[in-house]
């Protein structure tokens, strides 16, 4: 059944557009809220995500984008189990971006933090036939 939405043409500027201006990933142990603060982890730090290239996913129905090296937080502050993400257009304060859910194994204080190339994914929605 065909869908309606975005050209895979206009998707693909706004993936790479909304992943260059807020590529500061931070981290959340529930619903980060409408504003992006809410629920914000023990390990404040955030590390800056590098973007690949805009792909069109293999369902055929969506655009991604993934970034391309390991985001890695060394010796977390406090024991959690991070279950979303934001991503923010400064390393400290800035403007909220998007945020999106994460699943991932708990964190001991101390131990580090991983989330590999590729294992997370913007993706927007397109018209296909």
């Amino acid at each position: 059944m065909p869908a309606t939405g975005w050209s895979q043409t206009a998707a693909g500027i706004f993936l790479a557009d909304r992943a260059a201006a807020y590529p500061w990933i931070q981290l959340h142990d529930d619903h980060p809220g409408g504003a992006g603060t809410a629920n914000t982890a023990g390990e404040t730090d955030r590390l800056e995500a590098t973007w690949g290239s805009v792909t069109l996913a293999g369902d055929g129905q969506s655009m991604e984008i993934a970034w391309t090296a390991d985001l890695e937080w060394l010796s977390v502050f406090a024991s959690e189990d991070y279950t979303y993400i934001t991503g923010w257009s400064l390393e400290v304060g800035g403007v909220f971006g998007w945020s999106g859910q994460l699943t991932a194994d708990a964190v001991t204080v101390g131990n580090d933090f991983r989330i590999p190339a590729g294992a997370y994914i913007l993706r927007q929605p397109i018209a296909f036939t």
